[in-house]
């Protein structure tokens, strides 16, 4: 996946300027990029502070873990399951 070019907390600084009244054109034109990757972050990170953002990077984080450990855990009861089943 590409990498862009702006972190989180600069995301939210740009779109704490529009909502103070800077047009999305002007900065769209002041930060070099578009008009669509910015409405696309508005939705995104629209009401996110940046310690709510870091806050739910890390309830992310800690979501890929838990559903890797469940689809691992899964496997494993299958798995005996089909031990169980074959012995009968």
């Amino acid at each position: 996946m590409k990498k862009s070019r702006f972190t989180e907390e600069k995301i939210i600084s740009i779109i704490r300027e529009a909502d103070a009244g800077v047009k999305v054109i002007d900065l769209c034109r002041k930060h070099g990029m578009s008009d669509a990757s910015f409405y696309k972050w508005k939705a995104r990170y629209g009401g996110l502070d940046v310690s709510q953002l870091r806050r739910l990077k890390d309830l992310e984080s800690e979501n890929s873990l838990l559903k890797r450990m469940y689809a691992e855990l899964s496997l494993t009861h299958q798995a005996l399951q089909d031990a169980v089943e074959k012995k009968l």
